[in-house]
């Protein structure tokens, strides 16, 4: 009887530094195409300073906002569709009639139609919301 001897294999080396190279160059690509929202990004409003001015953190009833470009156009939600006074009343109608504890927003340019504040504050008064805010950035210090 003839026995054979075998060569024992040594198992693969596995280089540690290089999985770490690559899961390194893995996470930058992802950092790199990731995008991020942004709000009204597509929108190039000019808000009013104001010296209260809050900034909005994340609360258990995020607000519904309404955007007021400087020609006077309206914008509702959060992918700001274009709306017109008559459509806000029924958006702001059906939000409240699902949700009492309705909030909103209002993002308005500076050189926004006095007459858009109005139209929108009277919509708003006669879907019954809760709170009316209006979106202003921080005075900036000289």
């Amino acid at each position: 009887m003839r026995f054979y001897l075998r060569k024992k294999r040594q198992p693969p080396a596995i280089i540690i530094v290089a999985l770490i190279d690559v899961l390194i160059v893995v996470l930058i690509f992802l950092m790199v195409t990731t995008s991020f929202k942004k709000p009204l990004s597509s929108f190039k409003l000019v808000l009013p300073e104001s010296t209260q001015a809050t900034k909005s953190g994340v609360t258990e009833n995020p607000p519904i906002s309404i955007v007021i470009e400087a020609d006077g156009n309206l914008r509702y939600g959060p992918n700001s569709q274009s709306v017109t006074a008559d459509r806000l009343r029924a958006e702001l109608a059906a939000a409240t009639a699902t949700n009492n504890q309705v909030k909103v927003i209002i993002n308005a340019d500076k050189k926004a139609p006095v007459g858009q504040f109005v139209r929108v504050m009277d919509a708003a008064k006669e879907a019954k919301v809760k709170a009316i805010d209006f979106a202003t950035r921080p005075t900036a210090t000289p």
